[in-house]
C-alpha cells in the first residue's frame, strides 16, 4: 500500500502540475516591477494556426491567439 505522505501538495489539492505551474507563473509575473512585468506578460502570449482536414486535405488555416486578456 502506497503512503500519501510523499504526495505533492498540488496533487493532494486536486490540481495537475500544469495548472499549479500556471498559477505560480502568474503570481511571479504579477510581482515583477515595470518594465519587466510588461515584458513577461508579452512573452506569455501564444499564437498558433488551426487547419481542419477534409477528405485527406487541409483547409485554409485560421490563426488563433491564446492570450489571457482575450
Amino acid at each position: 500500500m502506497a503512503s500519501t505522505a510523499a504526495v505533492p501538495f498540488w496533487r493532494s489539492a486536486g490540481m495537475t502540475y500544469i495548472s499549479y505551474s500556471n498559477i505560480c507563473a502568474n503570481l511571479v509575473r504579477n510581482c515583477l516591477k515595470e518594465p519587466y512585468k510588461s515584458e513577461a506578460i508579452n512573452r506569455e502570449k501564444v499564437h498558433f494556426s488551426v487547419s481542419k482536414w477534409v477528405d485527406g486535405k487541409p483547409e485554409k488555416p485560421t490563426i488563433r491567439s491564446d492570450s489571457p486578456e482575450e
